[in-house]
């Protein structure tokens, strides 16, 4: 497994999500919230291209 491998498989975990958050959250206070939905937009994109399905943890709804 390569260098790569390794920080996708990272990324793709709680560490990922935790980085991704705070990532949104930065931008949102940097812009003043005024792009929060493109800003979300992005970031579920981001995840998607990197492979984390947050909706993957989350038990199934009835």
């Amino acid at each position: 497994m390569g260098i790569l491998d390794k920080f996708k498989d990272q990324m793709r975990g709680k560490t990922g999500q935790k980085l991704s958050d705070t990532a949104e959250k930065k931008v949102n206070e940097k812009t003043g919230d005024k792009y929060t939905s493109q800003v979300d937009d992005a970031q579920q994109r981001i995840e998607g291209a990197m492979g984390m399905d947050r909706d993957r943890d989350r038990p199934e709804q009835p």
